[in-house]
């Protein structure tokens, strides 16, 4: 039987880690190993001074050994693989992130920095995204289909399969799109709102809109258009 880690950056109670985990299981058996709380934007970082702890937890689904750990998500991966699988798994799962992991974010993302983490080690990987708001019936109608298409499909040297679910209808979608390219295009126009504190200091808090823009061919242009998006990533750094 396939032995599959799921993890994510959302936290182990996420609902769409639980979703992920709820379809996985149909096709091995399934450990989570994710953070205990929010990760996100945490790219591909790991803990190298100091320890990280994790505890095994109850799981909604039945079946799943689950573990929350107080690392980040790339630490997840790397003791899920060396230490708490036995044997290694035979596939890593990150997601179902809550919010889109398309062009440049991917640099930030660490869904995809916890999938780079497991290609990596040598690990087949399928990083699952969708959008922050609207419906998840795309996903939910299309997440078994692609799981089960991508498992055995050959990946490159630190490379991952990047499926990416729009948050529209299911009405409204127009099929899956594959072999999309990583967008170069900007998705975020960041800026930073400034508050001076009593201090002197200046807080600086993230702000910015979305640009709804991309090159045709592209994982943004797919999602943008109502499309779902499954191209590969690779790990560059």
């Amino acid at each position: 039987m396939r032995k599959i880690l799921i993890t994510n950056d959302d936290g182990i109670s996420a609902d769409g880690l639980v979703r992920l985990a709820r379809t996985a299981v149909e096709f091995g058996e399934v450990w989570v190993v994710a953070p205990d709380s929010q990760r996100s934007a945490l790219s591909h970082s790991i803990s190298l001074h100091g320890s990280f702890i994790a505890r095994a937890v109850p799981f909604p689904v039945p079946g799943v050994k689950a573990f929350a750990c107080t690392g980040t998500p790339a630490d997840c991966v790397r003791i899920g693989v060396l230490n708490i699988v036995p044997g290694k798994p035979d596939h890593v799962f990150s997601g179902i992130n809550r919010g889109y992991n398309v062009a440049s974010d991917i640099q930030y993302s660490a869904t995809a920095g916890a999938a780079f983490e497991a290609a990596f080690q040598k690990i087949h990987t399928i990083a699952f995204s969708e959008s922050h708001e609207g419906s998840h019936e795309v996903t939910d109608r299309y997440v078994r289909e692609l799981m089960a298409e991508l498992m055995d499909k050959p990946l490159g040297v630190n490379e991952i399969w990047n499926v990416n679910f729009p948050g529209c209808s299911l009405a409204e979608c127009g099929g899956v799109l594959r072999d999309r390219t990583v967008s170069t295009d900007v998705f975020y126009l960041d800026s930073y709102t400034e508050r001076t504190l009593p201090d002197g200091g200046v807080e600086y808090t993230v702000d910015g809109q979305r640009r709804w823009e991309a090159a045709e061919g592209t994982d943004l242009k797919a999602v943008i258009e109502g499309y779902v998006s499954v191209g590969t990533a690779r790990n560059i750094t």
